[in-house]
C-alpha cells in the first residue's frame, strides 16, 4: 500500500478551518483528478476548500474518510500511478509556490480546531498503521531532516 506518496492530494483536499451548516461535500473521482490540469485542480480545490470551510466538523471529518475510503479503494497500480503524478506535478512547481502552498495548509491546520486536528492526526496514524515495514522505511527516508 502506498498511501502516504499520495498525501499532496488527499491533504490539499482535506484541509478547511471551522464553519457553519452546509450541505456534505462530495469528494471527487480520484482517476479523474488525475486527468485535470493543474489549473482546473487549484480551481476545483479552491471550491472544495470553500465547501469545506462552510461545513459542519463532522462533515468535513466524513469528507475525510471517504476521500481516504477511496483513495484505500484504488488497486496498487492505481495508487502508485496517482501518487507519481502528484509528486511529478509538486516536483514541477516552482518552490515560491511549494512554499506558498504549504504554508497555505499550515495557516488552515492552525485554524482548525483542537478536536478536528487530534482527529486528523488520529486518521493519519491509522494509515499509517496499515503500511507494511518497508513501506514506512521508504516513507522514512524521503521525509525532510528536522
Amino acid at each position: 500500500m502506498h498511501l502516504p506518496l499520495s498525501i499532496p492530494l488527499a491533504l490539499a483536499l482535506l484541509c478547511a478551518s471551522a464553519g457553519g451548516q452546509a450541505t456534505p461535500v462530495d469528494v471527487p473521482d480520484l482517476k479523474a483528478w488525475a486527468r485535470l490540469s493543474p489549473a482546473e485542480q487549484a480551481s476545483r480545490r479552491a471550491e472544495i476548500q470553500q465547501q469545506l470551510q462552510a461545513a459542519t466538523p463532522q462533515e468535513r471529518l466524513d469528507f475525510r474518510r471517504q476521500l481516504r475510503a477511496r483513495i484505500e479503494g484504488l488497486s496498487p497500480d492505481d495508487r502508485q500511478a496517482l501518487a507519481g503524478q502528484t509528486r511529478d506535478r509538486w516536483q514541477q512547481l516552482p518552490p515560491e509556490e511549494r512554499e506558498r502552498l504549504a504554508a497555505e495548509r499550515r495557516a488552515r491546520l492552525q485554524a482548525m480546531p483542537p478536536q478536528e486536528r487530534r482527529q486528523l492526526l488520529q486518521q493519519r496514524r491509522e494509515m499509517l498503521d496499515k503500511l507494511t515495514p518497508e513501506e514506512r522505511a521508504a516513507l522514512r527516508e524521503k521525509l525532510p531532516e528536522r
